[in-house]
């Protein structure tokens, strides 16, 4: 069983299911009727509509603290994600839109949405399996990135079930979807728990050879979506080394170690005390936007991988990963420009997000020394991430 990833995502969580691309369906409900309209302010019907005919909607989870997350399966995207600070006080702290017809411009900014078939880079869009060469979309500076121009976050998925702190989505892929060999059929649930956790479990299989990387890619400020920059974040990764990239952020193939540059997080400090020296890596970047590979030996009770830890001073609030994936990417908002507006109508400002998306390690098709994605016929993908959430 190649590529074992399974994702679990502990968190609480309101799954919504969504669509797009079609006329909004009318509904009995209205915009002011209080039942339409969830905790963190999302109104159903802007979420409702119909896209290459399947239906696409808005799901809610919640937990017994209160926890509200939001859904749509337009993308399996995680539309909002309330939760408290030290005070008590329920914030959103994922980054979105507050309809769907803004999900659909674009990629949608990828905000909160599952990713694949292959999450992060590949070279020249370009791999060999058995000797034959397969072309991807070149969607990302010559290079394919996050599955093409119409991944999995830009397709409407199957709510398979649904209860109240529970969403199963599936789909399947069809042969040469992007470029990808194989029909490739994935199911992925979410459970938010009532330990504050967000699990999310990947799993897949395939009738070809093909390659599967899967990640969820959520946006969070933990002081709030939209509140500001993020450097003011004190964050951990338990890494020794990262993937070194060239000034297209791939891959070199080397393992850099982080012993004595800005990206050892093995103690935690600031995301801004990092910024603040100079390294080539990071002018690659722009900031950052790297693959660190995690320490093997550092496992919770469950024998996931302790990947990483992020604290919020001014809220108290944490978020902490945990993983079976061999890697995490820290994206710290490099690209963001301020011209994005969100849910409550503030813009997305230069670092105002982080994401912490765990993974297999880009560029790992065209790469011998990174462990394999490949999946074969027979074989099951599977992948765990949980995102769990406190305060202090």
């Amino acid at each position: 069983m190649k590529n074992n990833t399974i994702i679990y995502i502990s968190i609480f969580f309101i799954l919504l299911s969504t669509g797009s691309c079609g006329e909004k369906k009318k509904t009995s409900k209205t915009n002011s009727s209080k039942e339409n309209i969830t905790d963190s302010g999302i109104t159903f019907n802007d979420f409702e509509t119909s896209i290459d005919g399947i239906d696409t909607g808005l799901y809610v989870l919640k937990n017994k603290n209160g926890v509200e997350a939001t859904f749509s399966n337009y993308g399996q995207r995680l539309i909002t994600l309330l939760t408290p600070d030290k005070n008590g006080k329920m914030e959103d702290i994922v980054l979105g839109y507050s309809t769907l017809d803004k999900y659909q411009e674009g990629n949608g900014g990828y905000f909160g949405s599952v990713i694949g078939r292959y999450g992060n880079r590949i070279a020249k869009g370009k791999f060999k399996i058995d000797g034959i060469e397969y072309e991807l979309a070149q969607n990302n500076n010559g290079n394919h990135l996050h599955g093409g121009l119409k991944g999995f976050e830009s397709v409407v998925w199957n709510v398979d079930s649904v209860s109240q702190n529970f969403i199963r989505f599936k789909r399947t892929s069809p042969d040469m979807e992007e470029g990808y060999p194989g029909n490739l059929k994935v199911s992925v649930d979410y459970t938010l728990t009532d330990d504050n956790e967000l699990r999310i479990e990947y799993a897949a299989t395939t009738d070809k050879k093909t390659h599967v990387n899967l990640t969820h890619h959520s946006f969070f400020n933990l002081k709030g979506e939209g509140n500001g920059s993020i450097n003011n974040h004190i964050l951990q990764i338990n890494a020794s080394s990262i993937t070194a990239v060239d000034k297209g952020l791939i891959p070199t193939g080397e393992l850099m170690s982080v012993a004595g540059t800005p990206f050892d997080f093995n103690t935690p400090k600031t995301i801004q005390s990092g910024l603040d020296k100079e390294h080539e890596q990071l002018n690659l970047g722009g900031g950052y936007d790297h693959n660190f590979v995690l320490d093997q030996s550092k496992k919770n009770n469950e024998g996931l991988l302790i990947a990483a830890k992020v604290h919020e001073p001014e809220s108290g609030r944490i978020i902490e990963v945990f993983t079976s994936e061999p890697g995490i990417q820290f994206y710290g908002g490099n690209f963001m420009d301020g011209k994005t507006i969100g849910k409550n109508g503030g813009s997305y400002d230069y670092r105002g997000a982080i994401c912490l998306e765990t993974q297999h390690f880009p560029d790992s098709p065209n790469k011998n020394n990174f462990p394999s994605t490949l999946l074969e016929p027979g074989e099951v993908y599977s992948s765990i991430c949980v995102y769990k959430f406190s305060v202090k």
